[in-house]
């Protein structure tokens, strides 16, 4: 079982920044690979990036790459999303979630963090 709480959201204005965290209750952490995901308001949740158990491997969105920046720190038990460049439409909530080595889907989610950005 693994809990995932995230924090780091908030209302910026378009062109900004913010860090998104998730901090992860499982000791066998480093044996997930992580992702995050949003939600805006009357559309489908998303897949906005990943990153492997390894380390080794990310995975973004298109609309978001070379602005938004996952990562994670094992020894923290924590993943992170840089945002730079917000933008109106980047508006949503924002979840992290889990997925075992072997596994194929995301199994644990957190119960999301609110990102507003503002023309």
């Amino acid at each position: 079982q693994v809990q995932l709480v995230e924090s780091g959201g908030g209302l910026v204005q378009a062109g900004g920044s913010l860090r998104l965290s998730c901090a992860a209750s499982s000791r066998t952490f480093s044996s997930y690979s992580m992702g995050w995901f949003r939600q805006a308001p009357g559309k489908e949740r998303e897949f906005v990036a990943g990153i492997s158990w390894s380390i080794d491997s990310t995975n973004y969105i298109d609309s978001v790459k070379g602005r938004f920046t996952i990562s994670r720190d094992n020894a923290q038990n924590t993943v992170y999303l840089q945002m730079n460049s917000l933008k109106p439409e980047d508006t949503a909530v924002y979840y992290c979630a889990a997925k075992p080595r072997f596994g194929t889907r995301y199994t644990y989610w957190g119960q999301g963090t609110q990102v507003t950005v503002s023309s």
